[in-house]
C-alpha cells in the first residue's frame, strides 16, 4: 500500500458516493484476522498521531483545578473547574457533555474526583482522560500544545469487533492529505498487532453516502 494506491482508492469511492450539499467524511475501515478479544492482552486500544487533522475541528473540554484554569480558557472550548463538578450530578447534564465534546483533558490531582462525576457518562464513551492521549495533565503544564495535538489525534480500537472504523478526512481535503492519514494509520496498525500485516485481511475506504472501496 502507497500514496499512489490509497489515491486511486480514494477516487473511486468518491466516484461511487453520491454529491451531498454537506463534506462527507472519509472513513477507513479495518478488518482484522488471527486475534482473540476475549484476551486483554489482544484488545486493539493506542492512539497515532495523523499528519493533517482528518475534518471538523474537535471540540475541547477541560476538567481543573485553580493551576490550571486560566490556560485552559485560552484554548479550550469548554473549562469546568473543580468547584463546578457538583452541577453535573445531574444525568442530563452530564450526558449532554458527553456527546458535545469530543475530547476531555484533566488535571491529575483531581482524577479521583474527575471520575466521581463525570466517569458513569464518559467512560461507556469512550471519553474518559486517556493518559495515552496525553490528556492527563500536571499542574501547571502547558495547555495549547495537548489541545494542538488532539486536533490531529485517532483513537484506534478494536475490543469487542474483529474491526476498526475511524475518520480519515473530509471530500474537502486534498487527496494526498487524505491518503497520508490512512497510510499512517495503517502503518501505525501494522506495527502494533502481533503478527503485523498478518492481522489485518481488508481494508477499505468510504465516504458517507457512499459504497466501501477496497484498498490493495
Amino acid at each position: 500500500m502507497n500514496i499512489e494506491s490509497v489515491t486511486k482508492a480514494l477516487q473511486a469511492a468518491k466516484e461511487q458516493s453520491k454529491e451531498r450539499k454537506f463534506s462527507q467524511t472519509v472513513d477507513l475501515i479495518i478488518a482484522l484476522k488471527g486475534l482473540n478479544l476475549k484476551k486483554p492482552e489482544e484488545q486493539v486500544e493506542f492512539f497515532v498521531d495523523l499528519p493533517h487533522a482528518p475534518g471538523k475541528q474537535r471540540k475541547i473540554c477541560a476538567l481543573v483545578g485553580p493551576d490550571l484554569e486560566e490556560k485552559a480558557k485560552e484554548s479550550c472550548d469548554l473549562v469546568i473547574t473543580q468547584a463546578g463538578f457538583d452541577k453535573y450530578k445531574d444525568k442530563k447534564e452530564v450526558k449532554k457533555l458527553a456527546t458535545t465534546y469530543d475530547y476531555f483533558i484533566a488535571q491529575a490531582d483531581l482524577m479521583p474526583k474527575v471520575a466521581a462525576a463525570f466517569g458513569r457518562a464518559l467512560g461507556p464513551r469512550g471519553k474518559m482522560p486517556n493518559p495515552k492521549a496525553g490528556c492527563i495533565l500536571p499542574p501547571k503544564a502547558p495547555v495549547q500544545p495537548v489541545v494542538e495535538r488532539l486536533q490531529k489525534l485517532a483513537r484506534i480500537a478494536a475490543k469487542k469487533q474483529l474491526a476498526i472504523q475511524l475518520a480519515v478526512g473530509k471530500d474537502d481535503m486534498p487527496e494526498r492529505d487524505v491518503a497520508e492519514n490512512v497510510l499512517a494509520v495503517y502503518n501505525h496498525l501494522a506495527h502494533h498487532l502481533p503478527a503485523e500485516k498478518n492481522n489485518i485481511k481488508h481494508a477499505y475506504l468510504k465516504y458517507t453516502m457512499g459504497k466501501p472501496v477496497l484498498l490493495d
